[in-house]
């Protein structure tokens, strides 16, 4: 063999970092995945320079061949791509601190958004895994010659003739003995699927393709069906539920970027600041890590995000900030709220079912960006408990001779109505006569449902505030948004609409000089004992006093915020106030029966009549079912429930 020549690497110092004493990159692995990429670039160099008339003849199929020999430790990519002149292995090998791709990107400028040319660097990766790395190279240019080089990780390198007669390089890595992972079929093609399996090159390795290679997100939407869509999430996401709905990213001013974003259903315990969101650069695997590209609201999101003008740093692996990114966030932010704005404009069945998981998102997002705030803040809408009046329907020809229900009216928001669900501006605008700028919510409805319940009987419209974000975050963020506007969960007060005046309960008793008013509290505080337990007495509104409670634990509104922003800064549940609010309802029989029991004349040795004693018994049990529909009780209340249900019981069987 003909020694062509021989020398050292050329390296300039003020261009490049000390790369070969693998400290170029941090992950060994991606050794393939850059080797790949060159390949790749290539192979869509030599059809460009095909299609501008500079190649004489067929050009060969494109294609990567990978193949690994255990007994000589080599692993080898070979491409059918354009190939090197022995002055371009000179130029673009031995000198280190230039790229190929930046003199061919000016070459062919106008189609330079297919090149992986971003990556000059990357063939020096292999020596963090090779003792040896050897180059067989045919360019396409007539008349040129093979050449094949030879370096063992140190400046020198051997340049000769090679035997290769076909268009395309091969790559050869005499691997080091603590790298020989890379020769297992399985680790090759676990790192093919990882970072190269949308390249638009077929990667062939035992005799079959094992790269996907279709990459969903770089065609047009107007070609893409759902189940498409989905089969791609299915694919990136194996054993997941179906996502709600999908964005598909596609610009090419002031960036390129493309991408697919799909909305996942949330898990009770997703991570929000973990992103899984797979960033890519012209189909190359680059990161999971998006949090610079992505607005923090979105990092639930799922799906892919490619951009060949995302900032990297030598290694591709971190992302720097500059203006391109914080642009990218914003597309990609006003994206989202478009997208959402048309499912709720043009479905408002579909919307309602991906609600209850696109809130957490949509909420979270406009507390902290107020441009998406902006965006979306007409299409937040609410669990309601007020119900339209029914919309006329209509019948509409389809297919053949089907005939089908459908709405008279195609107001987005009269849709969302019929459904249950309101906007804030609705509910103020339709409450404002009977109570203008205040919002009744509900957080529990099973816990406050005795609450909601008599809201309802009397015309008055709740709101649900029910996910985690709600009650610490999102309500206070609208009324900061809203500042004349009130919020009043249910069990904080009853509105003055829901009380009556009870003319009897302002009757004098002659024999005590009180009211029936102050004989109830008087008795319940007596009974309770507890100095932290405000009784008050009022009379609910009803046409069935007996279809109202006896009595309702309230918790004052800003007490117990304070307790809630308590509790979660310190990061622990919250324990159930012990100031509180016992409101006994005098309309209510039994409350009226337990006055007159607690008036019996048979006094015992005790100096209290039975019934009197059973009396006391009986408003303990009054509070305890109150306290109980809080889930206000602990493991010890519950006990002490338990014995002093038994005990009435007991005593109401037995004769007095």
């Amino acid at each position: 063999m003909t020694v062509l020549e021989k020398g050292n690497i050329t390296i300039h110092t003020e261009n490049i970092f000390p790369i070969i004493k693998k400290s170029l990159y941090t992950n060994h692995e991606i050794f393939l995945r850059e080797l790949i990429s060159n390949s790749v670039d290539a192979i869509s160099k030599l059809k460009m320079a095909s299609l501008a008339g500079e190649v004489t003849g067929d050009i060969p199929e494109p294609e990567i061949i990978l193949s690994v020999d255990k007994e000589a430790k080599t692993l080898s990519i070979s491409d059918t791509g354009l190939g090197m002149t022995v002055e371009e292995v000179k130029k673009y090998i031995n000198q280190v601190a230039f790229s190929s791709a930046e003199e061919f990107v000016q070459k062919y400028q106008k189609s330079s958004n297919d090149l992986i040319g971003h990556f000059g660097l990357g063939f020096y990766s292999a020596f963090m895994v090779a003792k040896q790395v050897e180059i067989d190279t045919l360019s396409y240019q007539e008349g040129a010659q093979a050449v094949h080089w030879s370096c063992d990780g140190s400046p020198a390198f051997e340049l000769s003739e090679s035997s290769r007669n076909t268009i395309g390089t091969t790559i050869t890595l005499t691997l080091q003995d603590e790298e020989l992972e890379y020769l297992e079929p399985a680790r090759i093609r676990q790192l093919v699927s990882t970072y190269s399996d949308f390249m638009s090159v077929p990667i062939k390795f035992e005799g079959e393709t094992i790269n996907k290679q279709r990459a969903l997100w770089k065609e047009s939407p107007q070609n893409l069906t759902k189940e498409d869509y989905l089969e791609f999430y299915r694919y990136l996401y194996p054993f997941q539920e179906e996502p709600l709905l999908w964005v598909h990213l596609n610009t090419d001013y002031p960036f390129l970027l493309n991408g697919i974003l799909y909305f996942p259903k949330l898990k009770p315990d997703v991570d929000v600041t973990r992103g899984q969101i797979k960033l890519f650069c012209n189909q190359v695997f680059v990161s999971d890590h998006c949090e610079e590209i992505i607005p923090e609201f979105l990092m639930p999101l799922r799906g892919v995000i490619d951009s060949p003008d995302i900032p990297l740093n030598v290694s591709r692996s971190a992302l720097t900030s500059d203006r391109t990114v914080r642009r990218i966030a914003d597309f990609i932010s006003k994206k989202i709220a478009d997208r959402l704005k048309s499912v709720y404009s043009e479905d408002a069945l579909e919307y309602i079912r991906c609600w209850e998981d696109v809130a957490t998102f949509v909420k979270y997002g406009s507390i902290r960006d107020e441009k998406f705030k902006k965006q979306v803040e007409d299409i937040l809408i609410y669990r309601t408990t007020y119900k339209p009046e029914e919309t006329p329907k209509v019948e509409v020809q389809t297919e053949g001779d089907a005939w089908q229900n459908v709405s008279s009216t195609s107001e987005p928001l009269t849709a969302i109505e019929q459904e249950g669900y309101t906007t804030l501006k609705a509910y103020l605008d339709r409450n404002k006569e009977r109570h203008e700028n205040s919002i009744f919510y509900c957080t529990d409805s099973a816990t406050q449902a005795t609450y909601v319940q008599l809201y309802k009987n009397q015309g008055l419209e709740i709101l649900f505030f029910d996910s985690f974000i709600d009650t610490n975050y999102f309500i206070p963020f609208l009324e900061r948004e809203n500042s004349n506007v009130k919020f009043t969960r249910v069990d904080s007060e009853l509105d003055p609409t829901l009380l009556e005046k009870d003319q009897a309960s302002e009757i004098v008793d002659p024999n005590t000089n009180k009211t029936r008013s102050e004989l109830i509290k008087e008795l319940f505080e007596q009974a309770l004992n507890n100095p932290r337990i405000n009784v008050r007495v009022e009379s609910i509104k009803s046409d069935d006093p007996k279809g109202t409670p006896p009595a309702m634990v309230l918790l004052p509104e800003a007490m117990r915020r304070l307790q809630e922003m308590t509790a979660l800064m310190q990061q622990q549940m919250m324990s159930f106030p012990e100031d509180h609010v016992l409101m006994v309802n005098s309309s209510h029989p039994l409350i009226q029966n337990i006055l007159n029991l607690s008036q019996g004349s048979i006094i015992s040795g005790s100096g209290e009549s039975p019934s009197a004693e059973l009396a006391k018994n009986l408003c303990q049990h009054v509070y305890d079912i109150a306290l109980m529909a809080q889930r206000g009780f602990n493991a010890e209340g519950m006990t002490s429930f338990i014995e002093r249900s038994n005990s009435v019981l007991t005593k109401l069987t037995e004769k007095i």
